[in-house]
């Protein structure tokens, strides 16, 4: 699907990939509903498009509301007059630690918006999407989501809950014309520690992490909206997450040995 002269709703757009999505997506011609806990980093977002800043519209909303979320597809269709794709971007990491040592909030908290928050969103605006002339659907799982990572075991499971669940809507909806692409990110330079409060900005600032080889956020939006344009099935962002998918799928022991071995110093 072109994304020229659609409107797109993108979740955690105040920020990271998502903000680069939004702001892609509005040079690409599109216009775009965020949806962001955040109201500081949405306004950010919009001040960032400068002079197409007048195609972006806000919502603060926890994802995983339900009577908030239902409410949003009429308040976007009143302002955008319609709704033609969703990219559901929004996502936090678990902190660094084994599954033993999480408490119950934490995990639910991961739960909350990684999978339910993407499933209430993709319930409350799939009827709206089903009705227009040509829609998509784009959900970010992770390359944690296929692969184990020591340390974000439960993020690693909200993710692979995501797969699932949009593989599944794939096959539902083959026969409509709502296109499905579900998107594996491997490691992206973003604030996903700040932003998920596992640290402050100072402490992020202090990590090394040149260990490991990142994508910008600006390349991770240029490949998502590729793959959108191409309907394609599933986008790979990264050699990482190429490379893996790969791996995992000739030797997943071998794989899973890999990335203990580079993942293992950063446990407590």
């Amino acid at each position: 699907m072109k994304i020229a002269n659609k409107v797109f709703v993108v979740t955690g757009g105040g920020n990271g990939i998502g903000r680069q999505l939004v702001l892609q997506l509005v040079k690409g011609g599109a216009r775009v509903a965020i949806v962001d806990i955040s109201e500081e980093g949405m306004k950010e977002t919009v001040r960032l498009a400068g002079q197409l800043g007048d195609k972006i519209s806000t919502h603060v909303a926890d994802i995983a509301e339900i009577a908030t979320v239902e409410a949003l597809p009429e308040k976007i269709i009143a302002i955008h007059g319609s709704v033609d794709g969703l990219v559901n971007n929004a996502g936090i990491i678990q902190p660094f630690v084994k599954v033993t040592e999480l408490t119950f909030a934490q995990i639910n908290r991961v739960f909350h918006v990684n999978f339910t928050g993407l499933m209430v969103m993709t319930k409350s605006f799939l009827p709206y999407l089903l009705k227009r002339p040509e829609a998509h659907l784009v959900n970010l799982s992770s390359m944690g989501g296929f692969l184990p990572v020591p340390g974000q075991t439960i993020y690693g499971a909200s993710k692979a809950a995501v797969k699932l669940f949009t593989e599944g809507l794939h096959s539902e909806l083959l026969e409509t014309n709502v296109h499905v692409t579900l998107v594996f990110p491997g490691a992206i330079k973003t604030n996903i520690t700040v932003n998920s409060g596992l640290m402050t900005q100072e402490q992020a600032d202090k990590q090394d992490s040149g260990k490991f080889k990142m994508t910008e956020p600006d390349k991770a939006a240029e490949m998502i909206i590729a793959g959108i344009e191409k309907n394609a099935y599933h986008v790979f962002v990264g050699n990482d997450s190429k490379m893996m998918d790969f791996l995992v799928r000739l030797a997943p022991k071998r794989a899973a040995k890999l990335i203990f071995d580079q993942m293992k110093s950063l446990l407590k």
